[in-house]
């Protein structure tokens, strides 16, 4: 999920406006057409998006009842739209599909070296195989110090060469296909690899001093991820509106920070995403080597596309290893959190074993392909056997990043008819956020019938509002529907957020009693 304007614009000033709207106001169309029950069902929803407001914009609606596969309501649901993260249906119904839902993804320390009393005489491996969890709370949050240990377990305490950081499992740039330039400081436009590590973020927290004047503190967590940086932060006068800003240009690694923050202003925390995860992870490892007595004669290496050399990994042995969450879990987190990073390595991770696949058979492809172009290869075979027409589905990465990523709400509703008739429906079910629940869906719905008869994957960025999934009616009968709304500006004239429409949507096929 892409967040909202003021969040995403990391690289312009930070600046979070804040508007208290009237209750009047927030109900709006939306609360009377859910009023409304005696109405039809397709007239409620042509009230609500009818209104005046969205007049120049793009609203595409499909909801199909799973029971019967009738539809019952539709809207410009043959048209493409930005789907935002609700693309995220199709890299979990492709994962599901291609990887063992129990299998978890190893990250290694490798070598092919001689070990002659305690010395490893060549260089150590450090190699990521996608996992999109390494260091995180709940998955290996001391992985290091684990693989330095199980290392020294083994009797070395010394490497006579270079700590290598391998993240060339993944083929291609680590940055998914359409992500755009003015993203990429942000948290959730991280970048993805083979050798992850705390999300490839870093949190930069910003307190202002005591007096103006005197430079703000900056502080990074994990500090050992604290980037170059220059910073003519200054902290101004109290009750001075403040002007935090990031910067850092794509392609470069040097943070700059700039602008002022008043005295007495609460800290700040930013979000940030780490340009070189495998850098990260091998500084990382190398400090824990020496707190567990491992000496490093050599210097930290790192490996990433389109280097690569596979004679390290020639006849190499597996000297110590850890393993990510199953692969179910890391899919939950990614659907719950709509974290970016988790579904583009699945992709890239479904990718291989399409590739992996693919070269047994006759006439398999010669040419370069990346790890992503392997997995929207084999997302397009799927949709074509599953029926959905390639026109109706253009990918282009897989998290919804992606302006470039084009979906009807006829083939969202397709696949999710799809998802609905497999062995594993109820488990990505149970993945989806529920509806004043869990996940982005929170704080979203809590009063009324959607409440927890929702699980539905949502899809935010500028301009786009998207939410696609399943409701059961009071009645029993489970609907499957897709909601996207395209070309919003909300502009600043004090309207209710688009998302109170679209969930009114929602409560009323929640409380549909199979009539109108």
């Amino acid at each position: 999920m892409k967040p909202a304007p003021w969040i995403a614009a990391l690289l312009c000033p930070l600046t979070l406006l804040c508007a208290v709207l009237p209750a009047t106001a927030l109900a709006a169309a939306s609360a009377s057409a859910v009023a409304q029950s005696s109405r039809p069902l397709a007239a409620q929803i042509d009230a609500i998006i009818q209104q005046p407001r969205y007049a120049a914009a793009d609203w595409g609606i499909a909801v199909v009842s799973l029971d019967s596969g009738r539809t019952l309501y539709a809207h410009q649901s043959g048209k493409l739209f930005v789907p935002a993260s609700t693309a995220k249906l199709f890299t979990a119904a492709l994962t599901l599909q291609t990887l063992d839902p129990q299998s978890r993804i190893p990250t290694r320390l490798l070598s092919a070296a001689a070990i002659r009393h305690g010395k490893l005489d060549g260089p150590l491996l450090l190699y990521g195989m996608g996992d999109p969890t390494l260091g995180t709370p709940g998955a290996n949050p001391d992985w290091a110090d684990n693989l330095a240990a199980q290392l020294a377990a083994r009797g070395i305490h010394e490497v006579h060469g270079d700590l290598i950081a391998d993240a060339t499992y993944f083929s291609g740039p680590s940055l998914g296909k359409g992500w755009e330039a003015s993203d990429l400081l942000g948290w959730f436009a991280a970048p993805a690899s083979a050798l992850s590590v705390h999300e490839n973020t870093v949190a930069l927290t910003v307190t202002p001093a005591g007096r103006a004047g005197l430079p703000p503190q900056l502080g990074f967590v994990p500090d050992v991820a604290t980037p170059p940086l220059t910073s003519t932060l200054t902290t101004a006068p109290a009750r001075t509106r403040g002007d935090i800003n990031l910067y850092r240009a794509p392609g470069d690694t040097l943070l700059h920070a700039f602008g002022s923050m008043a005295v007495g202003t609460p800290a700040q925390t930013y979000q940030l995403a780490i340009p070189d995860p495998a850098q990260q992870a091998g500084n990382e490892l190398r400090a824990a080597l020496t707190r567990h007595g491992v000496r490093l004669t050599g210097e930290l290496r790192v490996l990433t596309w389109p280097e690569r050399d596979d004679t390290l990994r020639a006849n190499a042995q597996v000297l110590a290893e850890v393993l990510s969450p199953p692969v179910s879990e890391i899919l939950t987190q990614g659907l719950k959190r709509s974290q970016n990073l988790y579904l583009q390595n699945l992709l890239q991770l479904d990718g291989i074993s399409a590739q992996a696949a693919a070269a047994s058979q006759p006439g398999a492809h010669t040419g370069f392909l990346s790890s992503e172009a392997w997995g929207l290869r084999a997302l397009h075979d799927f949709l074509e056997r599953i029926g959905i027409a390639p026109s109706s589905v253009v990918m282009e990465e897989g998290s919804g990043l992606s302006r470039g990523d084009l979906v009807t709400p006829a083939a969202m509703t397709q696949l999710l008819q799809y998802i609905a008739a497999q062995p594993w429906a109820g488990a990505l079910q149970d993945m989806l956020p529920v509806a004043g629940v869990d996940g982005t869906l929170e704080w979203r719905m809590r009063d009324g019938l959607a409440t927890d008869k929702v699980h539905a994957k949502t899809g935010s960025m500028n301009h786009v509002h998207c939410i696609a999934g399943y409701v059961t009616a009071p009645d029993g009968q489970r609907l499957a529907f897709a909601i996207m709304l395209n070309n919003y500006d909300r502009g600043d004239g004090g309207e209710p957020p688009a998302n109170r429409d679209i969930d009114a949507i929602v409560q009323l096929l929640a409380g549909w009693h199979g009539a109108g």
